[in-house]
C-alpha cells in the first residue's frame, strides 16, 4: 500500500477512513496489462476533476502502478483523495494524492449468483466514489436473509445496479440488454457492450424489471474483478446460468486486447 510511490502513514490514511472522501477505479494487471485501462484512467481524471477541481497526471498513475509489486495476475486500485482534506472546509484547495492498493484475483469459474432487490439510489450514482456504506450495508442485509448479493431497484422496480457491479441480460432474441437506471458507468460494461457490438450482434438499453419480463433468459454481473459472473436469480425469478449467449460474451472478452499500463 503506497501514497505517491512512499508507505502510507496511518495518519494520511486517516483522512480517508474519517472523512470518507474520494475517488477510485479497480483494474484487473495481468503481466503489466490491463483491458479497458484509457477508461480507467479518464475515469480518474474526470471524477478529480469533479470532486477536487484538479486536472489529475495519469501518466503519474501509470507510473505508480509500474511501480508496485505484483505478481502475474492483481487486482489493483487507484484511490484519490486528500489527506489534508478538511472536514469543515471541503472546498478548500488542496492537492490530491494517488493511493495504489493491491490483492489478489479471483480465479477459475465462480457458482451463479443469487440476488435480492432493494430499492436504493447510490449518492452521486456517477462517480466511482468511496463511499460505500449504503451498498455494504444492503449486501450485508440481503446476504443475511439467504441471498448471495444485492441489486438495487428504483421505486417502480426497474434494476439500477449491484452494489459494486453492473448487471446485463440475455433476452429471447439473443440481444445484450442494460438497463436505463441510473448508475455507474463500468468499464467492464462498456469493454462488453463495444466487444458483443463489434461481433455483429445486437444490444439495447430498456427499462428492466424482473419480475415482469419474461422475454429475458439470462442475467449476470460485470466488473473488473470478475469480468463477468451468471445470475441464477433476482429475489424469485429465475435466469439460465449456463445460457450459451453468456459463454460467447465471456470469450468475447476475454479475447480484447490489453492496454500496457
Amino acid at each position: 500500500m503506497e501514497l505517491d510511490g512512499d508507505p502510507v502513514t496511518a495518519e494520511e490514511l486517516a483522512a480517508l477512513a474519517l472523512c470518507n472522501y474520494g475517488h477510485f477505479t479497480t483494474m484487473h494487471v495481468t503481466d503489466g496489462q490491463v483491458r479497458g485501462l484509457s477508461l480507467h484512467l479518464e475515469r480518474l481524471r474526470d471524477d478529480c476533476r469533479l470532486l477536487f477541481d484538479h486536472d489529475l497526471d495519469t501518466g503519474l498513475v501509470r507510473d505508480l502502478i509500474r511501480r508496485t509489486e505484483l505478481p502475474s495476475s492483481a487486482l489493483v486500485r487507484v484511490t484519490v483523495y486528500a489527506p489534508d482534506l478538511e472536514l469543515a472546509r471541503p472546498a478548500a484547495p488542496k492537492l490530491p494524492r494517488i493511493l495504489v492498493t493491491t490483492r489478489s484475483a479471483a480465479h477459475g469459474d465462480l457458482p451463479p449468483l443469487r440476488l435480492a432487490s432493494v430499492t436504493h439510489q447510490r449518492d452521486f450514482a456517477q462517480v466511482k466514489h468511496v463511499g460505500l456504506f449504503a451498498a455494504l450495508a444492503y449486501r450485508a442485509a440481503a446476504q443475511r436473509s439467504g441471498a448471495d448479493d444485492v441489486v438495487f431497484v428504483d421505486p417502480t422496480s426497474a434494476v439500477r445496479e449491484g452494489a459494486t457491479w453492473n448487471i446485463g441480460f440475455i433476452d429471447a432474441a439473443d440481444r445484450l440488454v442494460w438497463p436505463t437506471g441510473e448508475c455507474l458507468p463500468g468499464v467492464t460494461q462498456r469493454l462488453l457492450d463495444s466487444a458483443w457490438r463489434a461481433d455483429g450482434r445486437a444490444a439495447t438499453r430498456r427499462a428492466v424489471r424482473p419480475a415482469d419480463s419474461p422475454d429475458l433468459q439470462a442475467a449476470f454481473i460485470s466488473n473488473a474483478a470478475v469480468g463477468l459472473r451468471a445470475i441464477a436469480a433476482i429475489d424469485e425469478t429465475a435466469y439460465a446460468p449456463g445460457h450459451p449467449m453468456l459463454r460467447v460474451l465471456a470469450s468475447l472478452y476475454v479475447g480484447l486486447p490489453a492496454e500496457r499500463v
